[in-house]
């Protein structure tokens, strides 16, 4: 889901619209903190490690190319080819040169990237419930999850 500024607009957002978008901002924002603390405290990666693993876990054998993963994390370019590096300096990953493409290079997760996801995970998931929705009804949820674009 992609906002667009359009200037021409006059239509004027009504302020619990504002009120509710700041407040799911500082629920992010809050709620990573916790998250990255806990992960810290635990002597593991940083949340942005877990989110690209979590990608090539889910992406399996047939990995991904970096431009996807840039798409999917909405990171920069330049952002991501040095988490990538570090992700792959750990042993977390290994790319490979992309046989359709001899300029690219495919990126899958090793056994050791799986198993640290997997410890983030216990963590990161121990905070997700304390922190978040599982109080919710599931089609409240579902329902948020199709509106915000996942």
């Amino acid at each position: 889901m992609f906002l667009i500024y359009n200037p021409a607009m006059s239509e004027k957002i009504e302020e619990y619209v504002v009120d509710a978008w700041i407040a799911l901002l500082r629920a992010k924002d809050s709620s990573l903190a916790y998250v990255e603390k806990s992960l810290k405290d635990n002597g593991l990666p940083p949340f942005a490690w877990y989110d690209v693993l979590w990608e090539l876990d889910k992406a399996g054998e047939a990995g991904l190319r970096p431009f996807e993963i840039e798409q999917q994390k909405l990171l920069s370019q330049y952002s991501l080819s040095r988490l990538l590096g570090r992700l792959e300096k750990a042993g977390y990953l290994v790319k490979t040169q992309c046989e359709t493409d001899g300029r690219g290079h495919l990126v899958t997760i090793t056994p050791q990237g799986r198993e640290i996801r997997e410890k983030m995970w216990a963590v990161y998931s121990r905070e997700y419930r304390r922190q978040s929705v599982t109080g919710w009804m599931k089609s409240s949820v579902v329902s948020y999850g199709k509106y915000w674009g996942h």
